[in-house]
């Protein structure tokens, strides 16, 4: 029989309502944004109270903040249950599970719902390799089975991660209030079957856009021609923008070559870069879907982009982007 424990009780309510880190993210995104708690909540998928909840307490005196609000949830959630030893029944529960074919995370759940003992995803996960090395074959029972637990980063490959990346939270608030030219924003936009691609570029203030086709998207291939694009404006180069695309993992070598500094949006948070969004959909004009960038030659999109640098533009007071670029480079 299930006995009632008011602080196990507590604890798993807690643990349904967790955030994850992208929803903090996206919280902190939408916050400067200036959306309110109930916008957030129903774009984030969680209920108003979770969200005011996760202000009032992660919130610190540089205001709200995702990584250190992970932190504290974290910090908060290990001193919430004392962790239980791994006796030899326990291991018995444990083993059994995993031949059920059951996660180290849902037996972890289960042990906490069911048995009243907290025993972390991350100790079954080492325990388990513990017994490969031994001869062991608790890890055939794992839906992927190649690859060694690493506690250091909680079980996640690091492959393909982009290292020493600044966030945009980092960013300098005058790039937000777009009180200055020379901040940039960067994506590079795949051509059909993945063949191909665009490396678009495109300045914050005057929307001045340049571009360049690649037959590869690697990281090598797309570094190359953004220092080139750049380059001419070297003096106006400020500070570039992307996504978490892995052809931006030279991201040290563009800021070093253009003397600028380089940032990222948060996961999942395209909004963050809109503007070279919003520039991608306009050459989609001259380049469907259905292109294959690979057969675009450089002089065609050349012509697109002089095309759109030279329209009039509402938003610049009719003017056009290559035109305020050009003034600002005469000053």
């Amino acid at each position: 029989m299930k006995v009632f424990s008011p602080a196990r009780d507590e604890v798993m309510m807690r643990a349904c309502q967790q955030l994850t880190y992208d929803q903090r993210c996206q919280i902190a995104a939408l916050k400067k944004r200036k959306c309110t708690q109930s916008e957030i909540a129903a774009i984030i998928e969680v209920s108003q109270s979770t969200v005011s909840r996760e202000l009032s307490r992660n919130t610190g005196s540089r205001g709200y903040r995702p990584k250190q609000a992970h932190g504290k949830a974290a910090l908060r959630r290990e001193a919430a249950v004392k962790p239980t030893r791994m006796t030899p029944e326990m291991i018995a529960s444990i083993e059994l599970k995993l031949r059920m074919d059951w996660s180290p995370e849902q037996i972890s759940g289960w042990l906490l719902a069911d048995r009243d003992r907290l025993i972390s995803h991350e100790s079954i996960y080492l325990y388990v390799w513990a017994n490969k090395q031994a001869g062991g074959d608790l890890y055939t029972h794992f839906r992927q089975q190649g690859k060694k637990y690493d506690k250091r980063r909680n079980g996640k490959s690091t492959r393909g991660q982009i290292k020493n990346r600044v966030s945009i939270e980092d960013r300098p608030s005058v790039v937000d209030d777009k009180s200055r030219i020379g901040d940039w924003e960067i994506d590079a936009v795949i051509g059909k079957g993945h063949s191909g691609a665009l490396v678009t570029i495109v300045e914050r203030v005057t929307n001045f856009t340049v571009s360049v086709q690649v037959d590869s998207k690697s990281a090598k291939a797309v570094t190359k021609v953004t220092i080139s694009l750049l380059k001419p404006y070297m003096s106006s180069v400020l500070s570039i923008t992307a996504d978490n695309g892995k052809e931006f993992a030279y991201h040290e070598k563009i800021s070093k070559a253009l003397s600028t500094e380089f940032y990222f949006i948060h996961p999942y948070s395209s909004w963050e870069r809109g503007l070279n969004e919003n520039t991608n959909g306009l050459l989609r004009q001259y380049f469907p879907k259905s292109t294959d960038f690979k057969s675009v030659s450089q002089a065609e999109v050349k012509r697109a982009v002089n095309k759109l640098n030279s329209r009039p533009r509402k938003k610049l007071g009719f003017k056009n982007s290559g035109e305020l670029m050009g003034e600002h480079r005469l000053r």
